[in-house]
C-alpha cells in the first residue's frame, strides 16, 4: 500500500496529455505509438497507398502495355457511363445479388431452424453443409462445370428421370446466370446456416419457456422472440452479402469465360478485369473500381442505418 501510494503522486502530476477528452501519460502514448509503427506503415504500403494510386490513375490513360498515362481529367468516367457493357454488367451485379441474398439468406435460417431442433444426425448436418464453405472456389467451380454439362451432366438426368427437357445450364443465355447463382449458394449458405444457428443457441431457453407458458405457438415464439433476437446476425449477414456478392470473380471466371455467352454472367468485377488486364486500360479499370466503391459504400451505409437504432440483449 506504501509503494501504490507513493507511485500515484508521480502519475498525478505533469506528464499527461489530453486527447479527444481522455486523458493519457506520454510514456503510454510513446510505448503504444511505437507498438502501431509497424501496424502504420502496412496500413499505408497496403490501402492507403494502393487507394491512392487507384484514384489518380482513374483520371489517366495508363495502359498496362506501355507503362505510361497521361492526365485526361474525367474521360475514364464518361465512357463507362456510355459503354452498355458495363451497364450489362452491373445490371447483372445487382440481379444476382438480390437474388443470392434472398435465397442464400432464406435458406440459411430455414437449415438453422432445422439443426436447432431435435433433429437427427444433428452433428452429421452440420458438417455437411458447411463442407462446401472450406472447399476452395476454383475446385469447386470444376466440379460444378460438369453437374451443369447438357450432355453427361447428372442434373439434366434427374430432370429428364421426372420427364422435364434438359437444360442448357451456362451454355444458354437464359440459364446461365441462375446455374452460377445456384452454385454460389450452395457454397456459400452453409457459412450463415452456422451465424444463425450460433445465434439460436445463444438466446436463453427461459425466454422460449416464458412464451410457452403464456400460451405461444411455435411459431409465435418463432415470429416474436427468435426472429427479433437474430436481427443483429441477420444485419451482419445481409451487410456481409452485399459486399461479396459485388465482389463475385473467380467462379464466374472460370465457369463462364469472358461473361458466358451474351455477356449474361458477366460481373463488374469482371468487367473490371477485362479493362485492366484484357484490353489494357487500365485507367478506365480504376475509374470502374471507384465507381463499384461508391455503389458498394451506399448500400452498405444504408443497410448499417436501417438496423443501427435497434440493439438486442439477452441479459
Amino acid at each position: 500500500m506504501e509503494k501504490a501510494k507513493t507511485i500515484r503522486p508521480a502519475l498525478s502530476g505533469a506528464g499527461k496529455v489530453r486527447i479527444f477528452g481522455r486523458t493519457y501519460h506520454r510514456d503510454q502514448l510513446l510505448c503504444a505509438l511505437v507498438l502501431m509503427i509497424p501496424v502504420l506503415v502496412a496500413v499505408f504500403m497496403l490501402f492507403i497507398l494502393p487507394v491512392i494510386q487507384v484514384i489518380r490513375y482513374s483520371f489517366t490513360n495508363f495502359a498496362l502495355n506501355t507503362g505510361k498515362g497521361d492526365y485526361v481529367g474525367i474521360e475514364n468516367y464518361k465512357y463507362l457511363f456510355q459503354d452498355e457493357r458495363m451497364f450489362k454488367a452491373f445490371f447483372n451485379t445487382a440481379c444476382f445479388a438480390v437474388l443470392k441474398l434472398v435465397f442464400d439468406t432464406g435458406l440459411a435460417l430455414l437449415i438453422a431452424l432445422m439443426l436447432d431442433s431435435n433433429v437427427p444426425l444433428r452433428k452429421f448436418l452440420r458438417s455437411t453443409y458447411f463442407a462446401p464453405v472450406v472447399v476452395p472456389v476454383v475446385a469447386s467451380s470444376l466440379i460444378w462445370i460438369w453437374f451443369f454439362d447438357p450432355d453427361v451432366g447428372p442434373l439434366n438426368q434427374i430432370l429428364g428421370f421426372f420427364g422435364i427437357q434438359p437444360l442448357g445450364w451456362l451454355y444458354s443465355e437464359n440459364t446461365a446466370l441462375i446455374s452460377i447463382l445456384i452454385f454460389s449458394v450452395w457454397k456459400g449458405v452453409g457459412y450463415n446456416v452456422m451465424l444463425f444457428l450460433t445465434g439460436l443457441q445463444n438466446i436463453p431457453d427461459s425466454y422460449i419457456e416464458a412464451a410457452k407458458v403464456d400460451g405461444a405457438s411455435n411459431f409465435q415464439s418463432l415470429v416474436r422472440i427468435k426472429l427479433p433476437l437474430l436481427r443483429p446476425i441477420t444485419s451482419f449477414i445481409v451487410m456481409i452479402g452485399i459486399i461479396n456478392t459485388f465482389k463475385v470473380f473467380a467462379e464466374v471466371n472460370v465457369m463462364t469465360p469472358k461473361g458466358g455467352p451474351g455477356y449474361s454472367t458477366a460481373m463488374i468485377v469482371n468487367y473490371i478485369y477485362e479493362q485492366a488486364f484484357t484490353r489494357g486500360k487500365m485507367g478506365r479499370a480504376c475509374a470502374a473500381s471507384i465507381i463499384l466503391f461508391v455503389v458498394i459504400f451506399i448500400f452498405t451505409t444504408i443497410q448499417s442505418r436501417l438496423n443501427s437504432s435497434k440493439e438486442v440483449s439477452y441479459e
